[in-house]
């Protein structure tokens, strides 16, 4: 009798409608060649510059779900619901829902995952542990997906882990990207959400249509070296192109020392003739 009169240990419960509140840098639809902040490799930059914005218009894009390496950074309402073992009553899987996602279960009853030959999807294998009140979640076999939409990708060899930290009304969503074909080192983001007693995810109902007249098989891209929208961002900020293709380098304070005075960094001070005109935003391409 004193052992039952003991109360029972239970994890934070995560369950719950959450609304995003802000994003670590906030961005839903990035700018183009806005590469700052992420570690890219040559391999990462050559693929992001061939990116074309109108691939969204090809009728395999349209409804395709966001994966679940970035879909936390976009601006959707989250759901989260818990699945119960009906005998030992303890949480058996976590299940995530994002506005524009599949349905996304992560396992807690210790099971391993799959092997590497096993196939990809956009939710990919989640298992998690509690750490403390913490819980860390590892995500493996994702499809091919963006990192952010602006034509910087993560491989189909990702993996991912991830902490959600709940602290009453409010969850962090960190994500730890690591990636050996596109990235040099890990890629760290987080995003805030909020609980929203009176929320509901609406359906997110999805039609192909036609919305540009292109011959069969075309897919819009750019070939190395081509593509004149890269250096945008670059100009529109007067930031030199060098520093927003630096890679890793460009995620650290040192890096403002390669940058102008004139330009809002610690570098040398430009003449007159050297400062760049503001470019004009390319039509039709940005914020897709």
């Amino acid at each position: 009798m004193v052992l039952m009169s003991e109360p029972a240990l239970a994890q934070v419960d995560l369950s719950g409608e959450w609304a995003p509140v802000r994003a670590e840098d906030n961005v839903g639809n990035p700018e183009l060649g806005d590469w700052v902040g992420i570690p890219m490799n040559d391999a990462s930059r050559l693929r992001s510059s061939a990116w074309d914005a109108s691939i969204y218009t090809l009728p395999e894009w349209q409804c395709r779900p966001h994966g679940s390496a970035y879909i936390s950074r976009g601006p959707s309402q989250l759901r989260i619901s818990k699945e119960i073992d009906p005998v030992s009553r303890e949480v058996s899987a976590w299940h995530l829902e994002w506005l524009r996602s599949v349905d996304r279960p992560i396992y807690m009853d210790g099971r391993p995952h799959p092997s590497p030959n096993a196939q990809h999807t956009w939710a990919g294998f989640s298992t998690g542990e509690w750490i403390g009140d913490t819980l860390r979640v590892r995500v493996t076999h994702l499809k091919e997906e963006y990192q952010r939409r602006n034509g910087v990708f993560h491989s189909d060899e990702i993996e991912v882990t991830q902490y959600l930290i709940r602290r009453g009304n409010y969850l962090t969503f960190l994500v730890i990207a690591y990636d050996p074909v596109y990235l040099t080192e890990p890629l760290v983001r987080s995003t805030e959400y909020q609980l929203a007693l009176n929320q509901n995810i609406a359906p997110y109902p999805c039609t192909v249509v036609t919305e540009v007249d292109r011959p069969r098989g075309v897919v819009p891209h750019y070939l190395p070296g081509t593509n004149p929208d890269v250096g945008w961002f670059a100009k529109r900020y007067n930031i030199p192109l060098d520093v927003v293709m630096a890679g890793a380098a460009n995620m650290y304070p040192e890096i403002r020392s390669k940058i102008p005075k004139s330009r809002g960094g610690f570098g040398p001070e430009l003449p007159p003739a050297a400062q760049p005109a503001a470019a004009p935003r390319p039509a039709n391409r940005a914020g897709q």
